[in-house]
């Protein structure tokens, strides 16, 4: 499993979250869980109020937004089947985290 690899979501979530994209490093790989971040339809979200934390996509033809604010831990054998993988966008993934993590001060 490479990071930025996208996966189906087979939770009861899968309608508005059909997928998950893989977020931790390869460094990890021995351990048995991926930390993945939630891909929502775009269809789902009435805005994006901040396009840097929730950068869009396309997966498998359906336009989706990454919801950093919803990273979890999961173990590898709840991951669906690899569909694809978004590491031609790992800059925008990593720049969310970034946004998500950055200190704020005041």
């Amino acid at each position: 499993m490479a990071q930025f690899d996208v996966h189906r979501n087979v939770g009861r979530h899968k309608d508005g979250i059909p997928f998950v994209v893989v977020a931790q490093s390869r460094l990890f790989d021995d351990y048995r869980r991926r930390v993945v971040i939630p891909l929502v339809r775009k269809s789902e979200l009435s805005q994006i109020p901040n396009p840097r934390l929730n950068p869009s996509f396309k997966v498998k033809g359906i336009a989706v937004v990454l919801h950093p604010l919803e990273i979890v831990s999961v173990a590898n054998e709840h991951l669906g089947e690899r569909v694809g993988s978004l590491a031609e966008e790992g800059d925008a993934i990593v720049a969310a985290l970034d946004e998500l993590f950055a200190r704020a001060f005041g």
